[in-house]
């Protein structure tokens, strides 16, 4: 009787964590690009679980937040004119960092829902590799495999 009672609480267990892993938010994939000469778009795109609520998006650097959509929390003064992160259509929350500093910064977008966890992604950009924004350097970030794989078929036929 005492095992079937311990074996019921454990199933119990492992389906509310299960279920909590299967419900929560994720963030899928960071792309960035620039816009202009000194000034980066981020782009953060993440999965939810059907018919969720929108969820709040920030852009961080360490401690220091560098915009988000939450309305509690407090972007830091020095960033005030120089970034801009919004919610798009498609699960995208986007970042606009004007005056991108010199060699490598770290970048990382949260996602999170009411009380749940926050879903994390960090990118390191660096200025001089950044690409132009354009249709071509998106497909090159996000979907360089398939890009990969249509180059080898092509090569092969």
């Amino acid at each position: 009787m005492h095992q079937r009672r311990n074996l019921g609480r454990m199933f119990l267990l492992i389906t509310v964590l299960l279920f909590g892993f299967a419900s929560a938010q994720k963030v899928v994939q960071l792309s960035y690009c620039s816009v202009a000469e000194n000034n980066l778009r981020m782009d953060c795109k993440y999965a939810l679980p059907a018919e969720s609520p929108e969820p709040f998006c920030k852009y961080t650097q360490g401690e220091r937040i560098l915009d988000t959509t939450d309305p509690d929390e407090e972007q830091h003064s020095s960033y005030k004119s120089r970034a801009k992160a919004r919610i798009f259509p498609g699960n995208i929350c986007r970042l606009l960092f004007k005056n991108l500093s010199k060699g490598k910064s770290n970048f990382t977008c949260n996602i999170r829902q009411g009380d749940s966890a926050t879903a994390t992604k960090t990118s390191v950009v660096e200025k001089k590799l950044l690409l132009p924004c354009s249709a071509w350097s998106v497909l090159l970030q996000s979907c360089s495999s398939l890009l990969l794989t249509l180059m080898t078929v092509s090569t092969l036929l």
